[in-house]
């Protein structure tokens, strides 16, 4: 049976609201975050500016979910509860080592994001800490449930191991963006310098379940 597509006013609201979060990601792309302003996002994406309200009810809910659709780490956990499950047979250590590769992958390509970060280090904003606290909330899920039980009087020293891992994939990526130089010798505009980031990442995360972990 072919998909019932849907037709009229309601697909209409949907591609408009789509113009409107794409609009958001060109501004902060070519002007940053300082020109996400109401007018500006309805200009880009060719819309009265009552729609945004309409549609998203305000400003920040519409830069909202641009944020959350862009954020790796809200849409890595989307399937929680299903990740957990398929990975207790190695503690988590193949989860970590992939989400860390792909934090890698997506810091490193996504411009749009990149100055979300940047932005987020840079000036206080109530729909920037409402991520960072949801990102909190997810990891604590991962961590609780996965690795504590595994790491148990070392469960703290593994959790800040990740935590430099994780903003140091953030710390290089944005310095490459924004200087392109190398950071100790190391080239991240090459695929072999890329490789050697990722090589280390995989290599911490293993070498703390051997140290940390439960021993046999």
């Amino acid at each position: 049976m072919a998909r019932k597509r849907i037709q009229g006013p309601v697909r209409n609201k949907e591609k408009t609201k789509d113009r409107m979060l794409e609009a958001v990601g060109k501004i902060l792309k070519n002007e940053g975050y300082t020109g996400l302003k109401v007018t500006n996002i309805a200009k880009t994406a060719e819309v009265d500016k009552k729609l945004i309200y309409d549609y998203y009810g305000s400003t920040d809910e519409v830069i909202n979910t641009y944020i959350k659709s862009q954020d790796y780490w809200d849409n890595v956990s989307e399937n929680s509860t299903e990740i957990i499950e398929e990975s207790i047979a190695d503690n988590g250590k193949s989860l970590l080592k992939d989400f860390l590769k792909g934090q890698l992958a997506t810091m490193t390509t996504n411009t749009e994001l990149q100055k979300i970060i940047t932005w987020e280090l840079s000036e206080p904003q109530p729909i920037l800490k409402k991520l960072a606290e949801e990102r909190e909330e997810q990891g604590e899920m991962l961590f609780k449930n996965l690795t504590d039980p595994y790491f148990k009087e070392n469960a703290i020293s593994f959790r800040a191991i990740q935590a430099l891992l994780i903003s140091g994939i953030y710390y290089l990526s944005i310095h490459n963006s924004v200087n392109g130089s190398k950071f100790c010798g190391i080239d991240m505009n090459t695929k072999d310098g890329l490789s050697e980031i990722e090589k280390a990442a995989e290599l911490v995360v293993q070498m703390s379940y051997e140290r940390l972990g439960e021993k046999e």
